[in-house]
């Protein structure tokens, strides 16, 4: 499988989307949203930020695991991370971002 996005219903029918890298691992999540357009949106805003390594904030949660949040220009976050058990794996999680939000694959799985 290549790299691509998918985007889905939640259980109370409303949408987000994932990055999915080569491996089939999910390296970004967004948030809900109420309509497709806005979660199409949300794609289009990861593709165009994602190579700027400034629109990603480095965080550290209570549990002693790492992630990150991918920022638009105006800091509302478009994606997050799953949890990394160190600092270095987070880092390779924003490269991996980097790489692979490009795509333009779109997978609709609603």
């Amino acid at each position: 499988m290549s790299a691509c996005f998918q985007i889905s219903n939640s259980s109370d029918g409303q949408f987000h989307f994932v990055l999915k890298a080569d491996n089939t691992q999910t390296i970004l999540t967004s948030e809900l949203y109420k309509a497709k357009d806005s979660a199409q949106n949300g794609i289009a805003s990861v593709q165009t930020n994602c190579s700027d390594d400034t629109h990603y904030e480095r965080k550290d949660s209570k549990n002693e695991k790492f992630y990150f949040n991918l920022k638009a220009p105006n800091h509302q976050v478009i994606g997050t991370s799953q949890m990394y058990k160190t600092a270095q794996s987070r880092d390779k999680g924003i490269e991996s971002v980097k790489t692979n939000g490009v795509i333009k694959v779109v997978q609709d799985n609603t």
